[in-house]
């Protein structure tokens, strides 16, 4: 066995997926804790001391706003296994930026709150999952406190998301009255104690059924019942319907008092599957032991004050990536040194010697990096790589942005460029206004929120943006675009990258343009609408 094979194996590459609130974030950070990458503090989790002083959300905005707007990467080690945990936003304003990141994991975590059940940007997220082929675990959280009833909660997934739940532990008291669970492998019951402020993990108490009987009365003769019915109808994990997205194992548990995250985080070792030749373009698989290769899933710029530079995300698809050597950016065929690459934990980062299938590198400054590209290297055995391309979502918001200070101007356009290719906003441009005015296009508001807050805080280019009238996109082409700009309610502008789009001011004049002039090109973009 070559030697990136044998690596991958050690490696789980998943995502976190959640409706805001539903307890994400929380639920990493306990991941850290129960993983060693995180120490225990007073009342609270915290970084290692002398090692890391960042978690998932490290943005200055997400930790005014309490919500996570980016995705994160966190490695760490449990089990004999490297971790690739990566975060993501749970806001629907930043679903481009959830489906980047699911393109480069091989299963995903979806949190459920237990008094809330599926959510309207759940179903979003899950159908993005089911579109990508990504099987996901289930972990009902926040059992803690008042909730809906166990078996609804299963009927719920099972109805809304049609796939079959099927429980790896069941719990012991009811929400608010959170005892412990039976794991339904084994049938043991472990027994919960709390921590202040969950900054410990959990002390866990294997307990007889005779003693349970005693000490929890009711509800463990409730909960042995349940138990028993659904192994009568047959609801046992199966890692082969799991990996074919046919069912989904089910967790529960209280990230904040760390009640069941062990569970969790063991289920992910054991039934998250280790990376596999990824598919490519020409709809061919590349073997793990292929030379090296990535997928650029994610570009960040300030992430480090101090350095003010910009990182390209990599996952690793095939090979061993060594530090050092002379990669191709697929799209551009040119070379870029890999002297500064590192593995990511937030916000901090260590330098990486070398990275296997699954791992996450960050590439500091190779400026020449979009998100979606290939990099490969060159040399005997090697072939270029490229993968599908990942969709662009449909914006439905637009924006007109003005620096606020014209001798700021020149910092206002290197911003609104790096945000561009960032995929953080997308931004539009026509030959009349030219650099001064772009159209800043979004999935969401609170994206143009991130984007003024980003353009002032990081390239000191404080704007004002004014509303337009535009309310809808569809994809043209330059033939196109001279009889669309001549008409009324509509004007084509164009992205950075060479795209054409025709922004409507309603739909119904787009469906009338689209009536009278059917030979003109207008495509609707892929994951039109986002995850909205």
């Amino acid at each position: 066995m070559s030697k990136p094979v044998a690596e991958a194996k050690r490696r789980r590459t998943f995502a976190i997926i959640s409706h805001p609130d539903a307890g994400k974030t929380t639920l990493t950070e306990k991941f850290l804790l129960y993983g060693g990458a995180l120490s225990a503090g007073a009342g609270a989790v915290k970084a290692k001391e002398g090692r890391r002083s960042a978690t998932s959300d490290w943005m200055e905005l997400e930790q005014q706003r309490g919500i996570s707007i980016t995705s994160t990467v966190l490695q760490f080690e449990y089990r004999d296994c490297i971790i690739n945990l990566l975060d993501t936003p749970g806001h629907r304003d930043f679903s481009e930026d959830t489906y980047r990141v699911l393109a480069a994991a091989d299963a995903a975590i979806m949190v459920l709150d237990a008094a809330k059940g599926i959510e309207v940007q759940t179903l979003k997220l899950f159908e993005v999952c089911r579109e990508r082929e990504i099987p996901f675990l289930t972990f009902i959280n926040k059992w803690d406190r008042p909730g809906k009833d166990p078996l609804a909660l299963l009927d719920e997934i099972e109805e809304t998301l049609v796939v079959e739940p099927t429980p790896v532990t069941w719990p012991v008291g009811i929400p608010g009255d959170f005892r412990g669970v039976i794991h339904r492998g084994t049938n043991e019951y472990t027994r919960f104690e709390r921590t202040a402020r969950g900054s410990t993990m959990a002390p866990e108490t294997l307990v007889s059924a005779e003693q349970a009987e005693i000490d929890d009365g009711q509800w463990w003769t409730q909960a042995r019942e349940e138990a028993d019915l659904l192994n009568e109808l047959g609801r046992n994990p199966d890692p082969k319907t799991f990996l074919a997205g046919e069912s989904t194992p089910v967790f529960f548990g209280s990230a904040l008092t760390n009640f069941g995250v062990r569970f969790l985080l063991d289920g992910v070792v054991d039934l998250v599957p280790s990376p596999a030749p990824r598919l490519m373009a020409d709809g061919e698989r590349r073997s793990l032991d292929a030379p090296f290769s990535g997928l650029v899933f994610k570009v960040q710029a300030g992430m480090d004050k101090a350095h003010r530079d910009r990182i390209a995300f990599v996952r690793v698809c095939s090979g061993r990536f060594e530090r050092g050597i002379t990669a191709i950016a697929g799209r551009t065929g040119r070379q870029f040194s890999t002297k500064y690459a590192q593995t990511m934990f937030g916000q901090d980062r260590d330098t990486v010697d070398e990275a296997f299938p699954g791992d996450v590198l960050g590439l500091v400054n190779a400026n020449d990096l979009r998100v979606g590209d290939a990099v490969y290297v060159d040399g005997p055995g090697s072939t270029p790589a490229s993968f599908p391309p990942l969709p662009a979502f449909a914006p439905e918001h637009f924006m007109r942005a003005r620096v606020k200070d014209t001798s700021k101007f020149k910092q206002f356009r290197k911003g609104v460029t790096q945000l561009d290719e960032e995929g953080a906003i997308q931004v539009l441009r026509d030959a009349d206004q030219g650099e001064s005015a772009p159209i800043l296009a979004a999935v969401g508001p609170m994206q143009f929120e991130v984007a003024t807050y980003r353009l002032e805080n990081e390239f000191g280019a404080p704007v004002e943006l004014t509303s337009t009238p535009y309310t809808i996109a569809r994809r043209t082409d330059e033939e196109s675009a001279a009889r669309l700009n001549s008409m009324q309610g509509v004007v084509v502008m164009q992205r950075d990258e060479g795209t054409y789009l025709a922004l409507f001011e309603s739909r119904f004049w787009m469906d009338r343009v689209l009536a009278d002039y059917p030979e003109l090109t207008l495509e609707r973009m892929v994951a039109e609408g986002g995850l909205n």
